[in-house]
This record gives C-alpha cells, structure tokens and sequence, in this order.
C-alpha cells in the first residue's frame, strides 16, 4: 500500500515538473518574438502578407456587396418614384427587377400613381408618317368559309369555320398573309351606312362598347380642344342597348341622321354575331381595326370606364415618347395564363370545364406559364384599354387574338399571351404599370349583373342530352370540333392562388 502510495506521488511530483519546463520554454519564445529588437528580423513575413490581403479580400468584398446593394435599391426606388425623369430611368422590363418582384422584395406599388404625360396637349409633335411595316406587309382578310368536300356550305358564322390547320398557318408569319378575322360574309355585325360614311373621317379613334344594356356611356374629362377636333369617340352598341340608352340619357340626333350622346357617336350593330353579349363586346375591343379601316391610331376603353386623360397625349406617352405601337396595361394579380383562368372558373367568369379544356389545348401547344425568364413582363393584360396604331403586324396580332376569343372561351385575356408565345417574339408591345391603368379611368359599375347559363356549367356532361342548348351556337367551335392532338394526358401546371381577388 505504502508504495502504491510513494509511486502515485511521485508521477504527479514529474508530471508538476514537466509542466513546469513547458511554460518556462513558452514564455522563453514569446520573449523572443516579442522583444524589440527582434522583430523585424524574426516574424515571418508571409504571415503579414496573409493577414493583409484577407483583410484587402474582405474589405473589398464588403464595398462590393454594399454597391450592388445600393444599386439595387436605387433601381427598385427609381422605379416606384413618382419624379417622371427618374420612372423614366426605370426599366420595369428587367428581369433584375422582375426576379426582385417574384422573390417580394419589390415594394407594391400603389393602386393609383402620377402618369408622367406631357404637360401640353397642343405642344404634342404627331408623327407624320406611319411605322413601316417590315415583317408582315400586305395583309388581306378571309371573308367566305370554303364550301364542304360533300357541297355543302355551312350556315355563316361570323367568325368562320376556321380549321385547325388554318388556325396553326395564320401563325407562320409571311410578308404577305390572308387570314380569318371575324366579319364572314351574312355573320352579323352590320353598321348602318351613314356610321360607315362616318368612320371614313375618323384617323384618330376612341372606341368603346355597351352590349346588352349593361351600361351607359360616361362622358370624358379634360379633353382638350385639339383633341376633340382630332379624335372621334365612338360607342359601339347592339340594338339592345340603344334602346336602354334612349330610356335613361339623353340622345340627340344630327341632320345626318347620327346619334349622339355628349361626345360619343352611337354606332349601332345590327345582328349581334354570337349568342353572348361578352363575347360580342370583343368584335369592336380587338376588331377596332375591321370596324374602323381608315383609323391610323385607337384607344380602346370598356364601356364601364369613364376616361380622365386626355387622348392625345396618351398616345404620346405610351406609344410615341418610346417609339411603341402597340400598348396594354399590366394585370394586377396574375402573370401567368394558368393563374388568370383559375381565377375564372373561381369566380364564374365562364364554363369551368370549358376554361380547363381551353387551357390544356395551350399547354399541349407549348405555352408555359409566365416566369421570370420569359420576354415578357406579363403574359396576362389587363384588357380594359388597348392603345395602338394600326400597322400590318397589329392589325394581324388583332385578328389571331380575336380568332382564339372565337374559338374558345371569351376570356380574352386568357388568349393574349399565347398569341404571343406563337408569334416568336415577333410582335413588340409596351405592357404599362397597372398603377397608371388605374389613374386614366373613374370605374363605374354596370347597371346590372352579367350572367349567363353557360358561366354556371360545373362539368361537361351537363352540355349533354336535353341541356345541349348551352352550348353557344356561333362561338368557341373550336371546343366542341376534335383536336388533333391527345389532350388525355395533359395535366395543367399547378397554380399559387396569390391574391384575394382569385
């Protein structure tokens, strides 16, 4: 026991000593690095080296991150500015801004913002020559549905029996092209002579539309003298509406014959093309071109829309300030097809298996839903206004978003950005802030609520049997004619209900 005992004190006695020796010969080393006067001789110079450029590396890695930082900022500041010289710095088109935007690092902005128009309209330089057409420079229209291999002919359609072969060569874009664009021989939609002698004046248009008695025309403001020599305002309406105008404002008429309420020259269309008055409200909304052939530049407004800017100094600020011919606003919510249309059958905008059907032709054709990558701001307008001059390529644009508004569903804004997508990139338009859509109108509601049989239909088989007559008979053929693809297997893209308007 004693020696387990002198041997246990002995190893810790060693073990002091050791540690004892260890800190003598440390601190012996530091004394050396640390003395005066070894110092620049000692101390390694590539650790100086090292420490300095990590600190060099890490310096210049904090401003570089602190620039883009400010850069980035600056961008997204700029472009939320109401300072007309720093929005116009802004390009709201880059795919910086637009990632930033995706990731909610964008600030929203607000419902109504400055629109940075000219000051004067009668300072406003008008072009004197129209944009040359360089791609599509001829273009004619199809006016007579070719007669069937047994003889037959078709009833007349207004939009004609398009087949699918048509539909995929009107896309093919040629210097000289003819296709189908609405106004068939016996389809409907005839104006009464003296508005035809009318409109053959008109170079400067503002169009709208009342169908069905939805609303009445609101007069609009701050339009200045120029404009009211310059522009003529017409209201294009079904019989119905006349009528309904005629009961609540007044309507007077001119020794030609013309009516007239406030600024805006009723034109009436006679034989209303299709059996629902939406889709008929979109003759004169995409057609303007058709009905209107002598107008070099439109604007188009819903009927619901009272007009607070003046007109010609919107075309200078969307169209002329940047060199654009074609303009649409921003949707609020959505960007991406799939989005709008899930959004449409939550709200009963039209058939909810028709809407799906509608969209999986699309997905099966290749169209994607919208994505930072993509050329386009948005693939989904808000439609309420459409600011153009009238050039071959537009007026072709024109006649294939108004042919898919023809096949399918009447959700036009469903078929923009695939009209888009088949173009290739070809067509040009300037998408403006949803912010400035909001500041060129007062929006009224209409006088009633639209409804229809079909926007009710939860599944196909209620087109079947006794309730077949909600199929409409003159529009969307093109979803009751057989595809010429297998859409069993296309499974829609999954949708991210962002917003609480659906």
């Amino acid at each position: 026991m004693n020696n387990d005992y002198q041997r246990s004190v002995s190893l810790r006695a060693s073990r002091r000593a050791e540690r004892n020796n260890q800190r003598q010969q440390n601190e012996d080393v530091e004394g050396e690095f640390f003395s005066p006067g070894k110092w620049s001789q000692d101390y390694p110079m590539k650790i100086i080296w090292r420490r300095g450029f990590l600190r060099l590396v890490l310096v210049g890695g904090i401003l570089w991150m602190f620039l883009i930082l400010t850069v980035l900022l600056f961008h997204v500041w700029s472009c939320q500015s109401s300072l007309a010289f720093l929005s116009a710095m802004c390009n709201r088109g880059s795919r910086v801004l637009i990632m930033l935007d995706t990731m909610g690092l964008v600030p929203k902005p607000p419902h109504r913002c400055l629109i940075p128009v000219a000051d004067d309209p009668d300072k406003i330089v008008i072009p004197k020559r129209r944009t040359p057409s360089e791609v599509v420079e001829q273009l004619t229209y199809i006016t007579e549905d070719v007669v069937g291999n047994n003889g037959s002919s078709p009833p007349p359609v207004f939009g004609g029996h398009q087949s699918w072969l048509q539909r995929d060569e009107s896309f093919e874009l040629k210097s000289s092209m003819k296709v189908h664009c609405g106004f068939m021989r016996g389809g409907g939609a005839e104006m009464a002579p003296k508005d035809i002698r009318y409109a053959k004046n008109c170079r400067f248009v503002v169009a709208s539309g009342i169908f069905d008695g939805y609303d009445t025309p609101h007069q609009p403001s701050d339009v200045s003298p120029r404009s009211q020599k310059l522009f003529c305002f017409l209201m294009v309406v079904d019989e119905i509406s006349i009528n309904f105008i005629k009961k609540n404002v007044t309507v007077r008429e001119d020794k030609d014959g013309g009516q007239w309420v406030g600024i805006w020259r009723l034109i009436v269309l006679k034989n209303p093309p299709y059996d629902e008055p939406r889709r008929n409200g979109k003759v004169p909304k995409i057609l303007t071109h058709r009905l209107f052939p002598e107008a070099q530049y439109s604007i188009w407004i819903d009927g619901k829309m009272e007009l607070m800017v003046d007109p010609l100094l919107i075309l200078e600020r969307y169209l002329w300030r940047g060199k654009h011919t074609f303009a649409i606003a921003q949707h609020k919510h959505h960007r991406s097809i799939y989005e709008e249309a899930d959004a449409n059958k939550r709200r009963k905008r039209y058939a909810r298996p028709l809407i799906d059907l509608h969209m999986k032709i699309y997905h099966h054709e290749g169209m994607e839903p919208w994505s930072p990558m993509k050329n386009t701001i948005s693939d989904v307008p808000e439609g309420a206004i459409i600011i153009r001059e009238h050039t071959a390529l537009n007026d072709l644009f024109s006649c294939l978003w108004f042919n898919e508004v023809n096949l399918f569903t009447p959700r036009d804004q469903l078929s923009f950005g695939y009209v888009v997508y088949r173009l290739g990139g070809v067509f040009k338009f300037f998408m403006f802030p949803n912010c400035e859509y909001n500041s060129l109108f007062v929006l009224h509601p209409h006088t009633r609520e639209h409804s229809s049989k079909v926007e009710w239909v939860k599944s196909l088989d209620e087109f079947k049997g006794n309730n077949s007559d909600l199929k409409e008979s003159r529009g969307g053929l093109g979803l009751w004619t057989p595809y010429p693809g297998n859409l069993s297997s296309v499974v829609l893209p999954a949708v991210s209900r962002t917003s609480k308007a659906g």
